[in-house]
């Protein structure tokens, strides 16, 4: 995974069960990627150690900004791309539920089966 976010410390936000995928909602993250995060949602295969997906919110450059203050980005093992632009991307809530509901669509679980733990 070319592009996957260094992070170097973080708080974990939440938890969340979703079929055979744990996924960790962070915060005030520091990276170690040149790249600044706001949140980052990593979903990990239960038993292995290192995530498949990450959803991202990433703060806009300052000449991008009029489309909005945030970046939804994901990253796999086949793909990187910046799939909206928003202010709502930096609030966890909003960030939450979007990036659970990509999440699952791109593992291919149901939406129904996502448990919050923390």
């Amino acid at each position: 995974m070319q592009e996957r976010p260094v992070i170097k410390t973080a708080i974990p936000k939440r938890r969340y069960q979703a079929g055979r995928y744990a996924a960790s909602l962070l915060g005030e993250i520091e990276s170690g990627d040149g790249r600044r995060y706001r949140y980052i949602l990593a979903f990990v295969v239960q038993g292995q150690a290192e995530p498949v997906l990450y959803v991202c919110s990433e703060p806009t450059p300052p000449a991008e900004q009029a489309a909005g203050a945030y970046r939804l980005r994901v990253v796999s093992e086949t793909l990187t791309e910046t799939l909206d632009t928003d202010d709502g991307w930096g609030d966890l809530d909003r960030f939450a539920e979007q990036a659970l509901r990509v999440g699952v669509q791109m593992l291919g679980l149901p939406e129904s089966g996502i448990v919050r733990l923390l």
